[in-house]
């Protein structure tokens, strides 16, 4: 390579090779056995995708950890048509990533918007005793879902419904909560995890599974150049401004905090820069 313009032409021949892979037609690896007391990771997904797309930290825990992952499909998405579809493709992303599933009802929740939090209580409350009673019973150790503005309807949603659900539980409930982002960026994350070249080829596999999406918009193809977007934006957003670049190439931005007594916590005094080398349990004391 002796120029940018043969950097750049490199990028878009890739692309158009990619659109030609196949989708969602790859053989599940084998996953290892996670043990009976295995802490527990739940990644409440706005759609079928979203454990994908954020899955960086999660597929790290499960697969260098041995914690038990499990996505729960907050909706299957709007368009009723596709909705049996779209629970068949994240039942097959989820297996070739060795995650667990669990639905939150026959296709999903619907209508998970703030506009439905405002003027419609009795949909909303049915809402938030679905997901509250997901997390009392399982109590997990971790959870995951979309910061407060990150722009899509549901995501925005589901963010809401996830603060109003914890606020049913008991003070004693507490876990770790790492907020998500990705059709608008956080503008306070705290942890910046990496992903190897391996792990992202594993999402990025998984994700082609969600066939009737990516055919219209092939999102699957540009996540690698999102996840190396993240690396510019994490050195100075979770490391201080100004501060060099870790020798990343793909890593996914997170907001880890606490949730106990009814209110999140503080668990990080400072932006932590998690490596491919360190161990993603680290961050979970």
């Amino acid at each position: 390579m002796d120029s940018y313009k043969t950097f750049i032409d490199e990028f878009a021949r890739l692309m158009d090779e990619g659109q030609r892979l196949p989708l969602g037609s790859f053989e599940p690896p084998s996953h290892s056995q996670i043990p009976e007391n295995a802490p527990k990771v739940m990644i409440f997904s706005p759609h079928p995708d979203d454990e994908c797309i954020v899955g960086g930290l999660p597929f790290r825990l499960r697969h260098e950890c041995q914690w038990r992952v499990i996505n729960v499909a907050v909706t299957q998405g709007s368009n009723k048509a596709r909705q049996a579809e779209r629970r068949r493709e994240v039942e097959s992303a989820c297996r070739f990533l060795g995650f667990e599933l669990l639905a939150t009802q026959p296709n999903g929740l619907e209508k998970i918007s703030l506009t439905s939090r405002r003027q419609n209580r009795p949909l909303w409350e049915h809402a938030i005793q679905i997901i509250s009673g997901i997390l009392s019973e399982y109590q997990p150790d971790l959870i995951l879902f979309p910061h407060e503005t990150d722009r899509n309807s549901t995501h925005m949603g589901t963010h809401a419904l996830l603060i109003d659900s914890l606020e049913q539980l008991p003070p004693t409930f507490s876990c770790h909560v790492a907020e998500t982002e990705f059709w608008e960026p956080m503008p306070t994350p705290n942890i910046m995890v990496e992903s190897s070249k391996d792990n992202v080829a594993n999402l990025v596999t998984a994700l082609s599974f969600h066939v009737g999406e990516v055919k219209r918009n092939p999102y699957h193809l540009r996540m690698p150049a999102w996840l190396m977007d993240n690396v510019r934006r994490g050195a100075e957003h979770v490391g201080p401004q100004g501060s060099s670049m870790p020798d990343y190439n793909f890593a996914t931005l997170y907001r880890l905090s606490g949730w106990h007594q009814g209110q999140f916590h503080q668990v990080l005094p400072d932006g932590r820069f998690l490596s491919q080398t360190d161990s993603p349990a680290a961050l979970l004391p």
